[in-house]
């Protein structure tokens, strides 16, 4: 026979029944608030993302209207050649200096104090210098806040590049402005050209020619970005350290007399870095 219950049981299993359902409700609930918010997020981080790369290249695309470089052929004063005659300095001594007017440069931003270039990357940028190594981090050229930030030197250095090392940072952006595409230089079709090997500096008083000795990656630390040595041994030890690094088939020869510029940016999100060091072989007043 079908067993019948009465309305005070059916109610009492009905609570039960909800009792039951209601954890798995309040689960339910939570975890499509959850979904919500990273969906929103997502869209929210990727619409900022494009909107900073757009105003990076509005910035770009107007640097390159209003700034023409002019390359010079002239062989200016040698810095610090070797003795030996079949060293490759002789060759990257013959790489042109890279001239930059910095008049209206300097309008745009008074804390322009210098401009880079890198042979067959996307880097072709006035460089920054503020009083700390953080504002150039989230703010562009302009000084508008960006998240793709700018190329900036270290804070600690001298901006006419008289340091024993020079440091220049920049954001690895995905699209290649700013630093990205110094991730080029780890590629073998980037290492296969040797005439790449170089970095060319402009300032309103000097060009520089920078002869690359050495590209690695490597965690986040500190030693590769220190400016100056106490002692020619410090320097010295340095100097060893950076050149051993290198996994490009270059080898270029260093001392203790040399100036270096090391570039860096960020690899990964894991505190990896892209480093590039070269030493200075010529420069040029204007």
């Amino acid at each position: 026979m079908k067993a019948y219950i009465n309305r005070e049981q059916y109610q009492q299993k009905l609570r039960r029944k909800k009792r039951r359902l209601r954890p798995r409700l309040w689960f339910f609930i939570v975890l499509l608030i959850v979904f919500i918010t990273m969906i929103i997020y997502s869209c929210s981080t990727l619409f900022n993302w494009n909107k900073d790369n757009r105003n990076v290249k509005k910035i770009e695309e107007i640097i390159e209207n209003n700034v023409q470089p002019v390359e010079k052929k002239e062989q200016g004063k040698l810095i610090n050649p070797p003795s030996e005659t079949d060293s490759d300095y002789w060759y990257y001594i013959n790489i042109p200096f890279y001239d930059i007017d910095f008049s209206k440069l300097l309008n745009k931003n008074p804390d322009t104090v210098a401009f880079i270039h890198i042979p067959n990357t996307n880097i072709n940028y006035p460089i920054v210098q503020a009083n700390d190594n953080q504002y150039y981090l989230n703010h562009a050229f302009d000084k508008s806040k960006n998240d793709a930030g700018w190329v900036y030197m270290d804070y600690r250095n001298s901006s006419n590049f008289s340091d024993d090392n020079t440091i220049i940072y920049g954001h690895g952006r995905v699209n290649k402005t700013v630093f990205g595409s110094l991730k080029d230089t780890l590629t073998d079709k980037w290492q296969s050209d040797k005439s790449n090997y170089v970095i060319q500096i402009s300032t309103p008083s000097t060009n520089f020619v920078y002869q690359i000795f050495s590209i690695y990656t490597i965690e986040s630390e500190s030693y590769y970005i220190t400016p100056a040595f106490s002692t020619n041994e410090k320097k010295e030890i340095w100097l060893s350290t950076m050149k051993e690094r290198n996994i490009t088939p270059i080898n270029t020869n260093i001392n203790i007399n040399d100036k270096v510029i090391t570039l860096s940016t960020c690899q990964n999100n894991n505190g990896g870095r892209i480093v590039v060091q070269g030493k200075l072989i010529k420069q040029q007043p204007k």
